[in-house]
């Protein structure tokens, strides 16, 4: 007999599904190598019950709210055909997804506090959330930078390797004269702004502009917006140590 389960008690199957690497693993290492028994039991498999909830969410969330708007607002700005419009709204999505980026926010923050201690900048409140928040909006302007960028291949038909490539090769040139204090968060700056708040809506666009033009596979033409955002931050930010060092 075929019993339905609910959608809702399927995904939160799948999120424990997904997390069960992990338990194992911190499980084995704690009871075999290290051979001492679990802190506070309780409470981690309350927030372990937690983070499966709250994946669950999210993801459901993904599904119904933002992989549609992003898709469909590809779609509407591809009907509309202005040009102009649609490399607005890209910059615009690049930018305010990353400046909220909660990953990137923490990292900010952590590299104002190192940078004040390490004699980099004034170590006063007002100097650090000035480094901080400078961090931040430069790296949300080199995804806006990124995404348009990568609307543009969309358009153009552009191979993505040969963005892929260039853009590596000036990571290079950059680190050789870019600030050694600034080089590690240049490179970490990259991965913090493909994030929960990133990722689901910049993937959106392109899928869905890749779909809405004639002539454009979504498989070929629709992913590599991530991988523009991942790489542009970590020139703008060496050019940003550059700056203010």
């Amino acid at each position: 007999m075929y019993v339905r389960v609910p959608p809702f008690v399927r995904a939160l199957f799948d999120s424990l599904r997904d997390l069960l690497p992990i338990i194992l693993v911190i499980g084995f290492f704690q009871l075999v190598v290290l051979h001492q028994p679990i802190p506070n039991l309780g409470e981690i498999l309350l927030g372990t019950l937690l983070v499966v909830l709250g994946l669950t969410l999210f993801v459901r969330g993904l599904d119904m709210g933002l992989f549609p708007i992003g898709e469909s607002m590809a779609h509407a700005f591809a009907r509309k055909g202005s040009v102009t419009w649609l490399m607005l709204f890209a910059f615009a999505l690049g930018f305010g997804t990353t400046v909220a980026e909660p990953a990137l926010i923490a990292v900010a923050g952590e590299a104002a506090e190192v940078a004040a201690s390490g004699g980099m900048i004034e170590n006063t409140p007002a100097s650090r959330d000035d480094y901080a928040t400078g961090l931040r909006f430069t790296v949300a302007i080199s995804v806006g930078f990124a995404i348009v960028l990568g609307v543009l291949r969309i358009l153009k038909g552009w191979p993505l390797p040969y963005l892929i490539i260039g853009g590596y090769v000036g990571v290079v040139v950059m680190t050789m004269f870019a600030p050694e204090s600034i080089i590690g968060i240049a490179y970490d700056s990259g991965g913090v702004t493909t994030s929960t708040i990133t990722v689901p809506l910049v993937t959106a666009l392109g899928v869905g502009l890749a779909s809405s033009i004639r002539g454009r596979n979504p498989m070929i033409d629709g992913f590599g917006l991530i991988a523009l955002a991942s790489l542009t931050p970590m020139i703008f930010v060496m050019g940003y140590g550059m700056v203010v060092a």
